[in-house]
């Protein structure tokens, strides 16, 4: 089908877009999209949209301090956001300088170690760290030297506030530039609450990339260029879907990100557990393999992310959804309310 990034715009009020989390996690609104069209409730009432048998699957990504400072040797200052983190010494970052970074140049930190350009793909550049003995790897010098790298739609720096929040209580595994959204409503309190109901729960790792933000710049979808994210998806995960599926339950996808993890695991047919790279890039007329339900937040207008959420749920269901949102003013984007969808099986 040949859709246009035009057809998934929408008016959204700037004052909708939430700058700060709520002051407790699972006091979130919850819009509640099926086939019997919208219900306004609040996401503590989650339980009572599950059954005894179902599955929640939860990206348990952990947000990195990817957004660095430095100076290139001219002495020009640059601003970088690590994309992925592929060995103790090396990354693939973007970079915002003035004039761009040359191959062989190098890149300088406040604490006296360096980058070094090794090569430019696309958009991104792949970066060796270098200097003032390099014990330390990448991951533990971000700690260091790195501060969280909030949505440009949020306006503040990022506080000790955020350092929790846009977090989730579950993460495990650094390596996102990103928060998996959807997940941050969760508190323990919720997922003991979820669990209580007979409600199983399962992990897998995809590190959300910078690419999530982009934006899609092309007007014929055909031509959009999908940005690769690396997960990994556990052996016990795919089991657990396995037993859902013999009980007759849902299996739920926690955000976006895991729903895009699992439909791609299943690719083939069958799903397939381990790590690999995915430009899955789902538009309506996607058929689903794996997922039945999605819990998400609201998503930009024009974005990959709503492009996923109307080929899940049906592009006039999603538009319906999405105006009536803005007429009851919930709160969008990272920190906003969430939506739990059910799958359009009609849709092709």
């Amino acid at each position: 089908m040949d859709f246009c990034t035009s057809d998934f715009d929408y008016i959204l009020p700037s004052h909708l877009i939430a700058q700060t989390p709520t002051a407790v996690r699972r006091a979130s609104r919850l819009l509640h999209l099926s086939g019997r069209g919208v219900q306004d409730r609040w996401f503590v009432q989650l339980p009572e949209l599950l059954s005894a048998g179902d599955l929640l699957v939860f990206n348990d990504t952990r947000v990195i301090k990817a957004r660095v400072f430095g100076r290139k040797s001219s002495g020009g200052r640059i601003e970088a956001l690590v994309e992925r983190v592929v060995s103790a010494s090396e990354a693939w970052v973007q970079i915002r300088a003035s004039h761009a970074p040359r191959a062989g140049g190098l890149i300088h930190f406040s604490d006296g170690r360096a980058w070094e350009v090794l090569e430019k793909s696309e958009d991104l550049y792949r970066v060796g760290l270098i200097g003032a003995g390099t014990g330390v790897d990448f991951h533990a010098w971000l700690e260091q030297v790195g501060s969280l790298p909030l949505p440009p739609y949020i306006e503040h720096p990022a506080s000790t506030v955020d350092a929790e929040r846009y977090q989730t209580v579950y993460a495990r595994n650094p390596g996102a530039v990103a928060a998996p959204t959807a997940g941050l409503h969760f508190d323990e309190a919720m997922m003991e609450t979820v669990r209580a109901c007979g409600v199983e729960t399962a992990s897998l790792t995809l590190h959300v990339g910078a690419g999530t933000f982009q934006p899609v710049r092309v007007e014929r979808l055909a031509e959009h260029h999908m940005h690769a994210e690396w997960f990994n998806l556990p052996a016990e995960t795919v089991e657990a879907v396995r037993r859902t599926r013999a009980r007759g339950g849902r299996v739920v996808a926690v955000g976006t990100t895991s729903l895009r993890a699992l439909e791609a695991a299943a690719a083939r047919g069958e799903l397939c557990a381990g790590a690999q790279e995915t430009r899955l890039f789902i538009t309506p007329g996607y058929r689903f393999q794996v997922v039945d339900r999605l819990l998400t937040n609201f998503h930009l207008p024009r974005s990959t992310l709503l492009m996923l959420v109307s080929a899940f749920a049906g592009m006039d269901a999603v538009r319906q959804a999405y105006a009536h949102a803005v007429a009851q003013a919930y709160r969008f984007f990272s920190y906003g309310d969430a939506m739990l969808v059910e799958r359009n099986k009609d849709e092709v």
